[in-house]
């Protein structure tokens, strides 16, 4: 008759003495490691963990930051997803408290380096940073080059204008008019939105943060600018010159990018953002934004 493994009280797992988990250890080619987590008197479960093959690659992203507990991250500057908050003199925004609570359950340390728009990607493909980690909208031209995790979010583009030009125009087809000069941030998805949708207007690249790019809007040099929804809302909320026209096109995947050819990375971050989505915590910390920024 076999004899059922003891359990512990409070507990599924059979009872390990170390001596069998050292034998058992031996015999699979695991002395070295063994002796290390027996001499570090590492609880069983924790000595078991550490023997375990993962299956991840020694240089994939996902190895390297659990061995080094540091993850490296850029960001570009665009309220309310990604900003630094003056008042408070940190970092905050919908994007940063994702990439902070994808710190904390990895157990590992974030490590922040700003860059321009127009830069993002190409920090990203040096290897500056392990993920690019503003909300980054999904463009072929950057999917051709970087690879995108998730998505976390998706999202439509607004249209802001002058508040002297308010009720000017009533649908999106009034902007593809050679009449009409976009202001676009260098670097970022809006030109590529505006140069698919919008054929036949001009454009003003402005280098810089997402908020610079308003500023030929303000001083009535461009007639418009485009940003996300929500971010155009939260502009044009605290801005007394600016209106937002209420006209939202084409929703679009919204996300972290990494690089190319680490499968075991963006195979963790894409269950990581669908995660975020299907629990609703973006949801929710789009609420608290739109609370704090928009009806506060």
């Amino acid at each position: 008759m076999s004899r059922e493994p003891k359990h512990d009280d409070d507990s599924n797992q059979p009872k390990v003495n170390r001596r069998n988990f050292l034998k058992s250890a031996i015999g699979t080619g695991g002395i070295a490691a063994a002796a290390g987590v027996i001499t570090a008197n590492l609880p069983i479960k924790d000595a078991y963990a550490a023997l375990l093959e993962s299956g991840i690659r020694d240089d994939s992203v996902l190895a390297r930051i659990k061995k080094t507990g540091k993850l490296k991250v850029g960001y570009a500057q665009t309220k309310p997803n990604f900003y630094l908050d003056l008042k408070k003199n940190e970092l905050r925004g919908i994007f940063h408290d994702a990439t902070e609570f994808l710190g904390e359950q990895c157990e590992v340390g974030v490590e922040y380096q700003e860059v321009s728009w127009k830069n993002a990607t190409v920090g990203l493909r040096k290897g500056d940073y392990d993920m690019f980690a503003s909300s980054l909208t999904y463009t072929v031209p950057r999917a051709l080059v970087v690879d995108y995790a998730g998505p976390l979010h998706h999202k439509g583009f607004g249209i802001m204008v002058h508040k002297d030009d308010a009720g000017k125009f009533t649908k999106v087809e009034d902007f593809n008019n050679a009449d009409v000069t976009f202001s676009a941030n260098q670097g970022s998805s809006i030109e590529n939105q505006i140069k698919v949708n919008f054929p036949n207007a001009k454009v003003i690249s402005i280098p810089g943060t997402l908020a610079m790019s308003f500023e030929p809007v303000k001083n009535k040099q461009a007639t418009a600018a485009i940003d996300g929804d929500f971010d155009i809302e939260v502009f044009a909320s605290s801005a007394n010159w600016a209106n937002f026209t209420g006209i939202v096109f084409e929703t679009l995947p919204n996300t972290w990018a990494v690089r190319y050819g680490d499968p075991e990375w963006v195979a963790f971050l894409d269950m990581f953002c669908d995660r975020m989505q299907s629990t609703g915590w973006m949801r929710r910390r789009f609420a608290a934004y739109r609370e704090e920024l928009v009806d506060g």
